[in-house]
């Protein structure tokens, strides 16, 4: 190859990943998981997800677009291509990991329980019965928790989380599973028909990531970088105080451990 073809190859190649980079980030959540992600009252997408979305972008040097995607359709998107990233307050598990790449941790919950005024559940130790009903968001940490460990009880799968909670208001289920901030925030909303117990019921907590591509490591490592320098230039911070400022001094006044 002569110099001159050399040359041009090189220019070819470097306005390929000119034009890469400065193709638009798709990135999946499920806007329906206040204050991560949301959408205001006109509709606009909203919440701590969607602020980390546009800092990544600007990191990456790429305009955003938010793709509002339902749960159980999110990975099967990011496998297709139809989106890039997904950001929505998603686990890392390894079941996951078999088919989809996740960034370093960015934050980090437990699973707790949601249950009625009079219940006899107190732990979660009471809810692996055969008289007892769990409702539980279908995809969800919690719906795979509750199948792996209350194999006696009753398992209603919802697609929607206020119709699990709903569940438990009614006393049609004992106990709804889901993440800390979810049942806290349910509570609060319900305090006369339902009763928060916030005590982890894992032994480890569960890390939530930015999940990527299979075998798209250029990506996840820049990400990566880019959840690192938000960890030390108080993005997270600025986040937290910003969407969650009330519930971080409740969770620490009940020395529970807080996302970020």
């Amino acid at each position: 190859m002569s110099k001159k073809h050399l040359l041009l190859l090189i220019i070819f190649i470097f306005t390929v990943i000119g034009l890469k980079a400065n193709e638009p980030l798709k990135v999946g959540m499920e806007l329906a998981y206040p204050p991560f992600e949301m959408s205001d009252k006109n509709g606009k997408p909203t919440g701590i997800s969607v602020d980390l979305a546009y800092a990544l972008g600007k990191y990456l040097n790429r305009k955003v677009i938010i793709k509002n995607t339902s749960w159980d359709g999110l990975i099967p998107s990011l496998k297709t291509g139809k989106i890039d990233i997904i950001i929505s307050s998603m686990t890392i598990t390894p079941k996951r990991k078999k088919v989809i790449d996740f960034s370093i941790p960015y934050a980090r919950t437990n699973l707790a329980i949601l249950t009625y005024p009079g219940s006899n559940i107190k732990k979660s130790d009471n809810l692996n019965k055969k008289d007892k009903v769990i409702a539980v968001k279908k995809g969800t940490t919690g719906h795979f928790f509750a199948m792996d460990n209350f194999k006696k009880a009753k398992i209603l799968v919802f697609d929607r989380e206020n119709t699990a909670v709903l569940e438990v208001i009614q006393k049609r289920a004992d106990a709804f599973i889901y993440d800390q901030l979810s049942i806290y925030r349910n509570w609060e909303k319900h305090k006369k028909n339902t009763v928060a117990l916030l005590s982890p019921i894992t032994k480890q907590p569960e890390y939530w990531g930015i999940a990527i591509k299979k075998g798209n490591s250029q990506l996840k490592k820049r990400i990566d970088t880019f959840i690192k320098k938000a960890k030390e230039n108080g993005t997270f911070d600025q986040l937290a105080n910003k969407y969650l400022k009330e519930v971080k001094e409740k969770f620490d006044d009940m020395n529970i451990p807080f996302f970020f």
